[in-house]
């Protein structure tokens, strides 16, 4: 059973499981990209997406959705990793979408890992979105302190894609998908707050009880730099789509 409601601005959708949640995600971009083949992506990494992007690689394989003039701009990617590195979020990318869908890879944009000149290339990055006339629909995953893209606690409204300072929780978050923690880069690139409020519609995927608390605390109460996905109540058109765990 799906339960849909609305707190404030935001559209609720709680579904039984994971496999619901994708496949409501899905859904939704499935039918964004049919109605703007020419449609930019905003998309996301971690375990949360991984189910959406196998719905959408059965869509294109069945002939039913094509991504070939779509562009997309992933949310960040961690300092100091190469593309070609097993927990780089290029890899991810092209191992669990781009590798199995008809894009042009030229046309996939992640966050530059090991420029000489991060700053430069954040203010490149945010340069390339603006040529390409903004996000039409960004995916969002949450962290358990609330965090969206690698904006942590504390961060601005106004932020732009930056080099960020990853704090101890989300360090130990992420540190599951290395061999220690010790592996895990301190530091990472990332889209700012500003920018992803600035994409026309935005969908975020929240699974599993440890994200209960930092979906409550971003749907309910005022906005918050402390709750960084607090700051969605501010946008027009945004979709949290939930299991009944994390609700």
């Amino acid at each position: 059973m799906t339960e849909i409601k609305k707190i404030g601005t935001i559209k609720l959708i709680i579904c039984d499981d994971l496999k619901n949640t994708a496949k409501h995600g899905a859904k939704i971009f499935a039918e964004a990209i049919r109605k703007k083949s020419d449609l930019v992506l905003g998309l996301a990494t971690g375990g949360t997406p991984v189910e959406l992007y196998k719905e959408l690689i059965r869509m294109n394989k069945e002939g039913a959705l094509s991504f070939r003039q779509v562009n997309s701009f992933n949310l960040d990617e961690y300092l100091g990793l190469a593309g070609d590195h097993p927990q780089s979020y290029r890899y991810f990318m092209n191992k669990n979408l781009f590798d199995h869908i008809d894009i042009e890879k030229s046309n996939t944009h992640v966050p530059d890992g090991t420029s000489e000149n991060p700053d430069i290339s954040c203010k490149q990055y945010e340069e390339s979105i603006k040529e390409a006339n903004g996000i039409d629909l960004q995916l969002l995953g949450i962290g358990s302190n609330g965090h969206i893209a690698f904006n942590e606690p504390g961060s601005s409204l106004t932020s732009r894609t930056r080099v960020v300072d990853l704090k101890e929780n989300t360090i130990n978050d992420n540190a599951r998908f290395f061999s220690n923690k010790s592996e895990v880069p301190k530091k990472a690139v990332t889209m700012g707050i500003g920018t992803i409020l600035e994409a026309k519609k935005i969908v975020l995927i929240a699974t599993g009880a440890n994200k209960k608390d930092a979906v409550s605390k971003s749907l309910n109460g005022k906005p918050n730099p402390n709750i960084p996905a607090s700051f969605l109540q501010n946008h027009p058109d945004c979709t949290f789509i939930i299991d009944n765990e994390a609700s």
